[in-house]
């Protein structure tokens, strides 16, 4: 899979433009506040997931103008495709090869994508959940079913907790908390195995890929901790203590993922270089199960990813990820001196120069 070309109108600082990359390594460079960042977001939308910025919709129109349209050529599936975003009245819509569909989410699955930002940083640095979060996220790509099943856990978690707040006014209702027992215990237990076996699955890719980022210097490790071995028995044991609180104090809601450099907790002693590579380490592992799993090669955006590393890092990025197309920002050019092969953009007060010899 990769980006044969990309069109756009109105789309945040950018006016009009196009960009034809090549298919390994893009470097996009440029000043911060220039639009390096906005064309990642404008082509990662494609996957029909939101702003990986977390932006509204309505925030995607350039100051000024009521709307905002994309084109993206693409090859997938053995074939070229073409896809179109159009956002207007603070909303998106699209079509796909011409065929116009009722929402973006429609996109899911045609074009493929996985997008590392600063952003993400917070996989090491933050709480339990947002670690909780990239398992899940991941685990929607590849297995349909499984959103359906967060779903179904949320929803039966939310009736629980609700249930809990209510015993010390009615005990009566304490005979039905085994109810909401019994069908959190259903889905949780088929969350934690799928979460599982994904994170096993990411296990050598991730640790391959920071072996690589490291020059073989370092190791990366991750133990998924569960919150309860049998949930059931964690369920019944905590009882008292639930109706006390008024909420569910164990369940995959509250599992947490342990990311390990050199065999210490990253998030206590790594350096930024090492987070940065860690996470980056975990990103192409994804996207690695993900072409295992159906069988298309995701693009690979690389957002503001060089500060931090040093030059055998940012060789790796450059010059090792041939089985991907990357798409890669950074402010400063020179990085590209360590590139051999791939294509080098400038963007400038949102317009983005033609295609530039290394």
């Amino acid at each position: 899979m990769n980006v044969r070309q990309l069109s756009w109108e109105n789309f945040r600082n950018l006016s009009t433009g196009t960009l034809e990359p090549c298919e390994e390594v893009n470097v996009i460079h440029g000043q911060n506040a220039q639009g390096k960042t906005n064309l990642l977001e404008a082509m990662w939308l494609f996957t029909g997931e939101r702003s990986f910025r977390g932006a509204k919709d309505a925030e995607l129109v350039y100051r000024g103008e009521h709307s905002a349209k994309l084109n993206l050529k693409f090859f997938s599936e053995g074939r070229n495709q073409t896809a179109q975003i159009t956002v207007a009245d603070g909303r998106r819509s699209a079509q796909i090869n011409g065929v116009p569909k009722k929402a973006c989410s429609a996109l899911i699955g045609k074009f493929c994508a996985v997008v590392f930002s600063p952003e993400h940083l917070s996989l090491i640095r933050g709480g339990p959940a947002l670690r909780r979060d990239f398992i899940d996220s991941a685990l929607c790509q590849i297995k349909p079913g499984y959103a359906a099943l967060q779903t179904g856990y949320n929803r039966t978690l939310f009736q629980r907790n609700a249930l809990l707040k209510d015993i010390p006014h009615h005990a009566e209702l304490l005979d039905t908390l085994s109810i909401w027992d019994e069908r959190l215990c259903q889905f949780g237990e088929r969350i934690t195995r799928q979460r599982t076996a994904y994170l096993s699955a990411l296990s050598e890719p991730a640790a391959r890929f920071y072996s690589g980022i490291s020059s073989n210097k370092e190791t990366l490790s991750f133990a998924y901790l569960n919150s309860a071995e049998n949930l059931r028995q964690a369920l019944s044991d905590h009882r008292r203590e639930d109706v006390l609180n008024g909420y569910t104090g164990v369940g995959p809601h509250r599992d947490d993922v342990v990311i390990s450099v050199n065999g210490f907790n990253a998030r206590a002693y790594a350096s930024q270089g090492q987070k940065r590579s860690a996470v980056l380490a975990l990103k192409l592992a994804e996207a690695e199960l993900f072409c295992q799993m159906n069988g298309e090669k995701p693009v690979v955006f690389l957002d503001d990813v060089m500060s931090e590393l040093d030059d055998q890092r940012q060789d790796y990025l450059l010059n090792h990820l041939t089985e991907f197309q990357v798409f890669l920002t950074c402010c400063d050019p020179g990085a590209a001196r360590l590139m051999k092969s791939g294509a080098l953009f400038h963007v400038e007060h949102g317009v983005v120069s033609a295609r530039q010899p290394l």
